[in-house]
């Protein structure tokens, strides 16, 4: 199960999960007590911004507020059955899966010279019929975290954040080899953009822009890891053992990564290096039965090289990827476990990203982009019948496209995605049309088609329907 699980979360994340209104990060309860005091400034630290008038400063840092309050409806809707295995099917019934009103706060001021602050936030609220009310003893649940929290200085040539923010890496829009940086969050099959699913980090970023390149350096002194799958969604399963988070028991570890980019006439390129550790845990079983899994990290060195090229309204994308001592039964993806493997090897992988996004006009847009990876040496270390969760070259294909209609007030989207192998398909189409400046309306419709060469059986013939109400001011 956990091996159907890995390649579930590596499959369907690269196409972009959930609409749970994921822009905003997972919220961890190390970061509750961080954030809930109030933060101090000495005035001196700032010079003698804060000695405006009063209520021009009051009204000056309250522009900075945005908030949109949206109620989703998501479920299957084709009720038919599903045969993984030759004379053995199960129903797949009709079923809503998301009932639920979200809350994103977003506040940014530059509110002096040189001078930042950023921060979002989320709440969510889960009704009757929701997964997660199901998973709550059919009672409302609710939950709340922090995303970005970060303070930007800029002078000169240089620019320092402080905080929680994300770092992305790689040319390659949503499926880029490069992504690896930042964790993520799995736990819908509705969809959003997979760049929105990031969770961000406490973090300090340095960039320097010169005269005709700019270096990008950064450094987390907590190193987070992919939530499991939130018990009740689509692609839960029930592990034998309790999966836990890493129990760092005062442990300090860290990550660092710097980036050095240059532009030309319609290019740019990049080259970086990083010391990181594998956003999914590993899990071993525990020495009693009756205690949780035990949550392994990996670190690994991660070169990397991307370049970008523009002819006309096509831009060219190509991400390269060579990661040193990654753990030969694992992903960085969410959703994935792999729990009491009996492999415990370290390899060599390299990968590639590329493609293209295409401003067909105006008002359209096209975007393609590959991906493709290979563990190197990989029957080396093997036991006769051992074998490797992913062989050969693995990965997946995405494609978009977008078209902006009356007057910008409806957007028509696109998206495919499947494997390399051609073993399954995922089709979306959505609609999303603005009423005014306050009200808003996004529809989808999501396809499955598989054959039982993929994990995606399991889901073969689905089709999801999902709204979404959004208020904003």
């Amino acid at each position: 199960m956990s091996r159907f699980c890995i390649r579930v979360g590596l499959i369907v994340m690269l196409v972009a999960p959930n609409l749970q209104s994921q822009p905003l990060g997972q919220f961890n309860p190390d970061d509750e007590d961080e954030l809930s005091g109030d933060i101090i400034f000495d005035d001196d630290l700032f010079g003698n911004v804060f000695d405006e008038q009063e209520n021009s400063d009051t009204n000056s840092w309250l522009e900075g507020f945005t908030v949109q309050i949206r109620q989703q409806f998501y479920g299957q809707v084709n009720n038919h059955s599903v045969e993984p295995i030759p004379g053995f099917s199960f129903p797949r019934e009709a079923a809503m899966e998301n009932n639920r009103l979200g809350v994103n706060i977003r506040y940014q001021n530059g509110f002096a010279p040189g001078w930042l602050i950023q921060a979002s936030g989320q709440a969510r609220a889960y009704w009757k019929n929701d997964y997660e009310h199901e998973a709550n003893n059919d009672e409302v649940d609710a939950e709340y975290r922090i995303n970005e929290f970060f303070l930007q200085r800029s002078f000169d040539q240089h620019s320092l954040k402080v905080g929680r923010q994300t770092v992305v890496w790689g040319e390659t829009v949503g499926n880029s080899v490069l992504d690896v940086i930042n964790h993520f969050e799995f736990r819908d099959l509705t969809i959003i953009d997979i760049e929105d699913a990031r969770l961000n980090q406490w973090m300090v970023v340095w960039d320097y822009f010169g005269e005709d390149s700019n270096w990008s350096s950064f450094i987390n002194l907590y190193p987070e890891f992919n939530p499991p799958i939130v018990r009740g969604s689509p692609f839960f399963f029930e592990p034998e053992f309790n999966l836990t988070d890493y129990q760092r028991d005062g442990e300090t570890f860290f990550e660092v990564g710097t980036q050095w980019r240059k532009s030309f006439d319609l290019t740019d390129i990049s080259f970086m290096a990083a010391y990181l550790y594998d956003n999914q845990l590993r899990y071993e079983d525990p020495v009693s039965r009756f205690d949780d899994a035990i949550a392994k990290k990996n670190d690994f060195m991660l070169l990397g090289f991307s370049a970008s090229r523009a002819i006309g309204r096509l831009l060219l994308n190509l991400d390269l990827a060579f990661s040193h001592n990654v753990l030969a039964d694992s992903f960085n993806f969410p959703g994935t476990t792999a729990l009491a493997s009996p492999l415990n090897l370290k390899k060599d992988q390299i990968g590639t990203s590329f493609g293209f996004e295409w401003a067909v006009d105006n008002e359209q847009s096209l975007s393609l982009g590959i991906q493709a990876q290979k563990i190197l040496d990989e029957n080396e270390g093997l036991l006769p019948g051992q074998q490797l969760i992913n062989e050969g070259v693995f990965g997946s294909w995405l494609v978009r496209y977008s078209n902006i209609l009356l007057n910008s007030s409806l957007t028509l989207s696109a998206t495919l995605q499947g494997d390399l192998d051609g073993n399954s398909l995922l089709a979306l189409v959505g609609a999303n049309y603005t009423i005014n400046d306050n009200w808003a309306v996004d529809t989808q419709i999501i396809s499955i088609n598989s054959n039982t060469q993929s994990p995606l059986i399991f889901f073969d013939e689905d089709v999801r329907v999902g709204a979404t109400i959004t208020y904003s001011f």
